[in-house]
């Protein structure tokens, strides 16, 4: 029982599994990239044939990433981490607090490091030298007494051998954060036409509605473009609405979405509705109001006995921009026409009376709305992350001895170090210190 059990561990411990795992989330994150997510099961069929597209259904590679057999990746990869750590980290813990002025004497001598230095001091004042050297060379020594000499020892990072295990944690944590989100949260989508408010959203793949406990308003929908005409930026104000009344708005464009109650929206899209918003105010009697026209269709304001409606479009000088010719009369039942651009307010004079009058192309705003209580545990562990692979990749464990003792008429002064990793730099840092050591002696 016990021999099936050690094997079993040694498994989970293997650094060939982390290979095999990592290969395969490797093999299949390309997959999942080149083959579309979540798509209807006939996009599908179209791009692949009918005979792969059931082998992909099987294989649950539409919706790849909430596999069986991914999840099933991530938890051995996660096991293997965590039995590696169990198993490695005890070891690693003992170097991290050892009690190095019990080191063996006779290894200082054997040490790559190392410069032997005589003098004509006593052994206490030498070792008081040596301190004050050290010292100035930024390394604090702790003292014993050792083999009838004076062991000194001075270290310098030995944390950083705990980078690796950083590392190990935060991909553990990565995986916590991105499994709550993926069981607890949701992604949908929302079309929003200006001045409409909602309060529910669509999810992904099923179409189920989920409501939001408050509304989102689109007080205006913009749409700009390049000078060539293509679509350059399209920009929504958004309104939360909480029992009718407004409790945040922020203006979003593509990636600067607006977070509310632990819900992100992004804006994704939109849709033109072929007909246009329109406001018009009487400036004299201050009397206003709003309109959704459809071109070609007359419109009449009962308050202010006004008709209009739009006639005809024109080009503009900026490619994708039009003006419209406004077909307009009041009581006074002579009609005149006039031109407006496409998000302009114009004054409009007509039968002894001033009208402002704006007219704008009525847009719906294409929001992805995501609710993922993990990515707090995301962000952390990829801030866990890069602190470990900096500790791991660029700081060492740097340790030096100085074995001080009586021999003959002079006193030998024995300078010995190591690091666990940067051997290169550590031989720098090494002979600064020793030379300090040597000035102090004299």
């Amino acid at each position: 029982m016990s021999k099936k059990k050690n094997s079993i561990w040694s498994f989970f411990a293997s650094v060939k599994l982390a290979l095999l795992v990592l290969f395969l989330l490797a093999i299949s994150s390309v997959i999942g990239t080149v083959i579309p997510q979540n798509s209807p099961a006939e996009t599908y069929v179209k791009m692949y044939g009918e005979n792969m597209a059931r082998l992909f259904q099987t294989l649950d590679i539409p919706d790849m990433y909430n596999s069986w057999w991914f999840v099933t990746l991530l938890i051995l990869l996660a096991l293997n981490l965590i039995v590696c750590t169990i198993e490695r980290l005890p070891s690693v813990w003992r170097l991290v607090v050892l009690d190095n002025l019990q080191t063996d004497i006779g290894r200082l001598g054997k040490m790559r490091s190392r410069k032997e230095i005589t003098t004509s001091k006593s052994p206490e004042e030498a070792a008081s030298q040596v301190k004050a050297g050290l010292s100035e060379a930024g390394w604090k020594a702790s003292e014993a007494s050792r083999d009838d000499g004076t062991l000194l020892f001075a270290q310098k990072g030995p944390w950083t051998r705990l980078g690796v295990y950083v590392v190990h944690t935060s991909i553990l944590v990565i995986f916590a954060g991105a499994m709550v989100g993926s069981y607890f949260g949701y992604k949908g989508s929302v079309m929003i036409p200006e001045t409409r408010s909602t309060d529910e959203i669509y999810k992904f793949g099923s179409n189920e509605a989920i409501k939001l406990g408050f509304e989102v308003l689109c007080k205006k929908f913009t749409l700009s473009h390049y000078p060539n005409g293509a679509p350059k930026e399209f920009r929504s104000d958004l309104v939360i609405l909480e029992n009718g009344k407004e409790v945040l708005s922020k203006s979003i464009v593509v990636n600067d979405p607006l977070n509310y109650k632990g819900l992100t929206f992004y804006q994704s899209s939109y849709q033109s509705y072929q007909k246009f918003l329109t406001s018009i105010a009487n400036n004299e009697t201050r009397n206003q109001d709003r309109f959704l026209i459809e071109p070609g269709k007359q419109v009449k304001w009962d308050g202010e006995k006004v008709t209009f409606g739009i006639i005809n479009r024109d080009m503009t000088d900026t490619p994708g921009k039009f003006r419209y010719k406004i077909w307009f009369a009041n009581e006074s039942g002579v009609a005149e026409p006039f031109w407006i651009v496409d998000g302009d307010t114009t004054i409009v004079k007509h039968g002894g009376k001033e009208y402002t009058f704006a007219l704008k192309e009525f847009f719906a705003t294409g929001l992805q709305v995501t609710k993922d209580p993990g990515v707090w545990g995301v962000y952390i562990g990829c801030g866990l992350m890069l602190l470990g692979l900096y500790v791991a990749f660029f700081l060492s464990h740097r340790r030096i001895w100085v074995y001080i003792k009586k021999a003959d008429e002079n006193t030998t002064v024995l300078v010995s170090g190591n690091s666990n990793k940067n051997k290169q730099a550590f031989e720098k840092s090494f002979d600064a210190v020793s030379q300090a050591i040597s000035n102090k002696l004299g």
